[in-house]
């Protein structure tokens, strides 16, 4: 088939590129800035901006599948940036498929969308949206959802959403290394007693998901206009995964611990400094951050499991000895 990826030189994006070369597919990657994909031989590479709708037709022109992945992550910034990216591109990238005969779109969403502070656990897709958003990000991402679910009743485009939780592996340009950033510097805390659980996913898990979804994305089919949670199908205890990826980068472990009131309460003291001050670099603490480390929040994954039958493919025991092959190569 042929299938471009929006988000193409990020980290999910990359992994969904290669695997659908690998398997034979014709591939565009589509990114905002020209960059080392397009010295691979066998790719084609559009450059494209989710904000102008112009800009993406002619590179979606010709496709049967857009897997969309891109957009801007992170708890702080403007309602503007998150919004005009992540809800707007949205929207463009559905505008464009539509336009230019497009069958299939697979969006990549996250299950903060979900989140209003409380924990989940085992949580399923019968779970409504947030009513209460402490971060741009999730509700961007939220509105995003929405507007793809709702393509596939006002249009022949067939859309699904997927939302992948921590998504981790070499080549992670974020989570980890922001993680082990912290750690040598003394800044990382524990927050909470340090029991809570989480859901996360091995980047090639994720990437195998959004092509199981699209294979089995058809006009009758389940998938059609539905979310799932993926994970890999196994919580961890959130401070005991982190402490094992600071050992697996021969870093020590965190000690040091903070209670979940003090740092909510921090949280919401330096939203108030950085907004009053319009200071434009991310608070050390914020509410949603304080919550996120202390909540448990893992997912039921019985639906993916059912409707396109998706099982993580490589285990958490072998993603981790992969990570450290390449913390340490």
């Amino acid at each position: 088939m042929k299938a471009l990826v929006t988000g193409a030189n990020g980290f999910l994006g990359s992994y969904i590129v290669q695997l659908l070369l690998k398997k034979g597919h014709e591939v565009t990657a589509m990114t905002r800035r020209k960059d080392e994909l397009q010295r691979q031989s066998d790719l084609r590479v559009a450059n494209g901006d989710m904000r102008n709708v112009d800009g993406l037709l002619e590179a979606f022109q010709g496709q049967e599948v857009v897997f969309h992945t891109a957009s801007v992550s992170g708890i702080w910034g403007s309602w503007k940036h998150f919004h005009s990216n992540n809800t707007i591109g949205t929207r463009n990238v559905i505008a464009a498929c539509q336009q230019t005969g497009v069958k299939k779109l697979i969006y990549t969403s996250s299950p903060s969308v979900t989140f209003s502070g409380e924990d989940q656990i085992n949580v399923n897709e019968s779970v409504g949206y947030s009513k209460k958003w402490l971060c741009h990000y999730p509700h961007s991402k939220a509105l995003a959802e929405q507007s793809v679910m709702q393509a596939t009743e006002d249009s022949p485009l067939l859309t699904c959403a997927l939302r992948p939780h921590l998504i981790w592996g070499p080549g992670d340009r974020h989570l980890i290394p922001r993680l082990l950033d912290r750690a040598r510097q003394k800044k990382l805390i524990r927050v909470g007693p340090g029991t809570n659980q989480i859901d996360m996913i091995y980047v090639e898990n994720a990437a195998m998901a959004h092509l199981q979804a699209c294979e089995a994305l058809k006009e009758e089919s389940p998938v059609r206009g539905s979310a799932y949670f993926i994970s890999q199908d196994e919580p961890v205890n959130c401070w005991g995964w982190i402490n094992e990826i600071l050992q697996l980068a021969g870093l020590p472990r965190v000690k040091r611990s903070i209670s979940f009131k003090t740092a909510y309460r921090l949280g919401a003291a330096l939203e108030t400094y950085h907004e009053m001050f319009n200071i434009q670099r991310e608070p050390r603490m914020t509410r949603f951050l304080a919550l996120q480390l202390a909540k448990n929040h893992y997912f039921d994954i019985s639906k993916a499991k059912r409707d396109f039958g998706y099982r993580p493919i490589v285990t958490s025991a072998e993603g981790m000895r992969r990570l450290e092959e390449s913390l340490r190569g």
